[in-house]
Parts: structure tokens; C-alpha cells; sequence
């Protein structure tokens, strides 16, 4: 394990909490577009072909001769869809959300940046569930390399090791909060390194938001809902989440033909995630816009390999990098880098603060 490159991972600023992140207006057509425009599929589908990547993305290894499946991995259903990406609103009516000048300045100002271009905005939603996994870091981009044309694994991978700093894409997100139950909810993070102490922002919270910089910080949703309705049976990985027809407002888990829960209104968690990539000047832009300093996947797999043989680690060269499970076993192993051992207890039903 890696330790010593865990504490390298610290937002450029310290969370920065506001409410009224959207009007009732804004709000009331993000829901609007979500409910018309699903089922929504688990944020595990999404990302990742093989349970092998989600290892990858995280920390830790698994014991020699297990096989990770993918019912291993489902014990915490948070479903995603995406409203853009790289700078197009793929719904007219969330335009003044997307393009926010309000979120735009704010991500300036995070950094002390001089210019800011919206990029990825997409929800979660979700009902009651246990901690939202380990402590993780979102996936960042890099200079030549972003989800559009390279596996997750890989770009957290990449970040982990700390090897790829000239490319990496400065972030920052704005991200809010629509939660009306009162048992957990809230948000966990480690702003001053895994080793600090975390920082919790507690439900239940409606309009609720932080501006922070989520590929340098570790964190984590906190479990949310009656413990009695977290146990989730029947579901795999092309499990998704409808508007319940025969409950205003509620939401149903399905799998197929069956549905696996019923969620009442009360108990949904909604967030919605606004992302922006920051400027410091017209010169890193220019970089940006220019592709004179891009990195390649191909490139990333040969530095990576090259490091791991640096440190002696016999790494066979792949043939199909991006798709080799060896290889994805081997760097989950190598850049492992660890995280926050001082977790927050779950809520257990009784009032949050």
C-alpha cells in the first residue's frame, strides 16, 4: 500500500457551505426532467464493465482466490443519470441551471482562477442505504483523457499514483442536497487529508450545498433511511429506479419485472452534482484548447508500467490494456493508496442534527 501518497489528497480550499443552491422554480424542473426521463440505472452500470474496475477506483485488494461478483458490490443502490457533459445541456429547460453565472463565479472563486467552463452535470438518486462504501475520490480528467474516451479505473488510477500532475484537470463542484428524512443523509469528508479529522454536513438539508474539490478529497455519503428498509434483496446490476405509479412523489427499485422496494417520498435523497473545469490564466487555457500538451491512454498505461517495474513489480506488457483484468487486479494492488480509518458511526434510527 502506498500510504504515503494518501496524504497528498486535500482540496485546494476547505469546503464552502451555502443554502438555496437552486430556486423552487429550478428545482421543481430538475425534478421534473428526471421523472419524465427515466429509469435510471446504478451508478455501478455506468461506470464499469467488470467488478474488477470498481476495486480499482477505490482501496484495498481482494484475498487471493476470490472473484468478485457483482451482487458482492450491490449492497448500496445509488442510481445516476447525467443531465450534460463537456459543455451541452442535454436538457433546454435546465440551461439557466447548467450555464449558472452564480456556480461559475463560485468555482472561480474556490481556485482564485481566472476563467471557469462548465463540464459534467448529473444527479443521484437514491433510497434508503447503508454508508455509501469506503471513503472515495471522484473520477478527475486529465489533458487528452476524460470518461468520454478512457475506462474510470484508469483515470483514477492515474490520479492515485500522483504520476500524472502536468495533465491533470483542475475541478470543482457544486453540489447540492434534497433530502426530507430524518435519519442520516448528510455528507462525509476529509478536507485535511485522510489522516484529519472528517468534516460532516448534516441533514436533513433542502437546497443545501458545498463548493469543493471532490478529486482531491476523500469522502462519502452517510447512510440514510429506517434500518429496516436498507436491505436490499433480488437486485443485479441492471437494476434501475422509476417514479412509482401508484405513489406521489415515491420512487420503485425493479429488476426486470419485479419490483425489488418501494420508496415513499420522505425517504428519497436526491443530489445534484454541477462540475466545472477552472483556468488559472489565458496561458493554461490556451494549453487546454491547443491539445499541445495532451496525454494519451496508451501513453498513461506505459508510465504506469514503467513505474510499477521501477519498484519491481514483474508486469507482464498487455496486449488490450484497457480491457485486461490482470492488469486492473495488478494496479488496484499497487496503487492502493488507502484512506480515512476514522469513519463516522452510521446513523441508526433516531433524528439527525
Amino acid at each position: 500500500m502506498l500510504r504515503e501518497l494518501a496524504d497528498n489528497f486535500r482540496p485546494v480550499a476547505p469546503p464552502r457551505i451555502f443554502e438555496g443552491a437552486y430556486s423552487e422554480d429550478q428545482y421543481r424542473r430538475l425534478t421534473k426532467v428526471v421523472r419524465e426521463n427515466g429509469p435510471w440505472q446504478l451508478i455501478l452500470a455506468e461506470n464499469f464493465e467488470r467488478p474488477e474496475e470498481v476495486i480499482a477506483t477505490t482501496s484495498g485488494e481482494l484475498p487471493e482466490g476470490v472473484e468478485l461478483t457483482w451482487d458482492m458490490l450491490l449492497t448500496n443502490p445509488v442510481f445516476r443519470g447525467y443531465l450534460a457533459r463537456q459543455g451541452v445541456c442535454f436538457y433546454p429547460e435546465l440551461e439557466d441551471c447548467y450555464y449558472s453565472s452564480r456556480f461559475l463565479e463560485m468555482a472561480r472563486s474556490y481556485w482564485g482562477a481566472r476563467y471557469a467552463e462548465p463540464e459534467t452535470y448529473l444527479f443521484n438518486i437514491q433510497g434508503p442505504t447503508p454508508i455509501g462504501g469506503p471513503p472515495h475520490l471522484d473520477g478527475t480528467v486529465f489533458r487528452g483523457m476524460t470518461m468520454e474516451n478512457t475506462p474510470l479505473w484508469l483515470l483514477l488510477t492515474m490520479a492515485k499514483s500522483c504520476l500524472f500532475r502536468r495533465w491533470q484537470a483542475k475541478k470543482c463542484q457544486v453540489i447540492a442536497w434534497y433530502y426530507k428524512g430524518r435519519i442520516g443523509g448528510g455528507f462525509n469528508c476529509w478536507p485535511d487529508g485522510p489522516s484529519g479529522d472528517p468534516f460532516q454536513i448534516q441533514a436533513p438539508m433542502w437546497g443545501r450545498a458545498v463548493v469543493v474539490e471532490n478529486e482531491m478529497m476523500f469522502h462519502h455519503g452517510q447512510a440514510c433511511g429506517p434500518v429496516a428498509m436498507r436491505q436490499h434483496r433480488g437486485l443485479d446490476i441492471k437494476s434501475t429506479i422509476e417514479p412509482d405509479p401508484d405513489a406521489e412523489g415515491g420512487w420503485r427499485i425493479v429488476t426486470g419485472d419485479v419490483v425489488n422496494q418501494r420508496i415513499p417520498e420522505q425517504e428519497v435523497r436526491f443530489l445534484v452534482h454541477w462540475g466545472a473545469r477552472v483556468f488559472m490564466d489565458f496561458d493554461e487555457l490556451k494549453v487546454t484548447l491547443d491539445h499541445k500538451d495532451d496525454i494519451s491512454p496508451e501513453r498513461a498505461v506505459e508510465i504506469l508500467i514503467d513505474d510499477m517495474r521501477k519498484r519491481g513489480i514483474e508486469v507482464p506488457t498487455p496486449t488490450d490494456p484497457m480491457n485486461d483484468p490482470a492488469l486492473v487486479r495488478l494496479v488496484a494492488r499497487v496503487y492502493d493508496i488507502g484512506g480515512p480509518a476514522n469513519i463516522p458511526a452510521d446513523a441508526i434510527d433516531e433524528v439527525a442534527a
